[in-house]
């Protein structure tokens, strides 16, 4: 027999109960009760403190730095099939390792397809994400994958700045398609950066293919870890003679020097949403956008067994 739509719960790991908490805020449901009990080596166990039997389970947490974050996501699922959930559902904001989408030199790992392996053993049955790295990876899975955008929150926002003179920017020619997108829905023109690399997070040289004299540019991306891109790419488009350069990023990883990055750069703005924790305090040019709510409707109409893509923007 199935069980009624109202018959789910959400639960969250540790380092995602921030947005977890938005998202049952938004769902007008409690956030489930659930526990993790670390032992003295690191090791850890995680334990469901009401019953699940029967019932769609909604686990969210991003799988952002350390892998810990993965691997407690992992036990979650598991230890949910063994309690009989009806289905195991992975809210997965931010979809680590997304860069590792293909051998791109020899001897190396398919990272997205090893975590996606990892993820359908575990047991999950479906898996609700944002903006990965690259949109082949969602076949890297043999179970159903809600792909969602940024742009549904970011559009919006673009559009409450009241930019003249506006015109879009891709970092790299691999982001060419979402710039597209922004471009398309913005009737705006847009411009590519074309960068070369020395090896991972350094980078060799950097063009403009376009014309940015005299416009307002918001540079679009799927994510911003050093931000060394962003930050030259800003650099040379104000010597360029661009009015200003803002950047839209829909993970903030900001490891390291990222924050102090940004700050020194020419960058006006850089937002980004709250798929990863991030305060902000050392980088008062972060914008954070919540997108809680979008994760929330996404959840209520699978629950309803309705369409998601007539929510969002691509």
């Amino acid at each position: 027999m199935m069980p009624s739509n109202s018959a789910f719960k959400v639960f969250s790991g540790t380092k995602s109960r921030y947005l977890a908490e938005k998202i049952c805020q938004s769902l007008k449901c409690p956030l489930g009760n659930m526990i993790v009990q670390y032992f003295s080596d690191g090791e850890f166990a995680v334990s469901y403190e009401e019953s699940i039997r029967g019932k769609y389970i909604y686990l969210v947490q991003s799988t952002f730095p350390n892998s810990d974050n993965l691997m407690e996501l992992l036990m979650m699922i598991d230890a949910a099939k063994r309690a009989s959930a009806y289905k195991v559902i992975a809210v997965i904001p931010y979809f680590g390792w997304a860069r590792q989408d293909r051998k791109d030199k020899p001897r190396v790992s398919i990272g997205a397809k090893l975590i996606a392996d990892m993820l359908s053993v575990a047991g999950v049955d479906r898996v609700i994400t944002m903006d990965l790295h690259a949109d082949q990876i969602q076949g890297f899975f043999n179970v159903p994958v809600d792909h969602l955008y940024g742009s549904s929150i970011f559009i919006p926002y673009i559009q409450s700045l009241q930019l003249e003179d506006l015109i879009i920017a891709s970092p790299d020619v691999g982001g060419s398609k979402r710039a597209g997108a922004y471009s398309k829905t913005l009737d705006v023109p847009m411009v590519i950066c074309y960068k070369t690399r020395e090896k991972a997070n350094v980078i060799g040289e950097m063009k403009i293919i376009g014309d940015v004299k005299g416009k307002n540019v918001i540079i679009v991306d799927d994510m911003a870890d050093t931000a060394g891109t962003l930050c030259k790419a800003a650099d040379l488009m104000i010597a360029n003679g661009a009015l200003s350069v803002r950047a839209i990023v829909t993970h903030g990883v900001m490891s390291g020097e990222a924050s102090k990055r940004v700050m020194n750069s020419a960058l006006t703005e850089i937002a980004f949403t709250d798929s990863i924790p991030f305060t902000g305090k050392d980088c008062p040019k972060a914008k954070i956008l919540s997108i809680a709510d979008i994760f929330a409707i996404t959840i209520s109409r699978v629950q309803d067994h309705k369409s998601i893509s007539e929510q969002f923007i691509y």
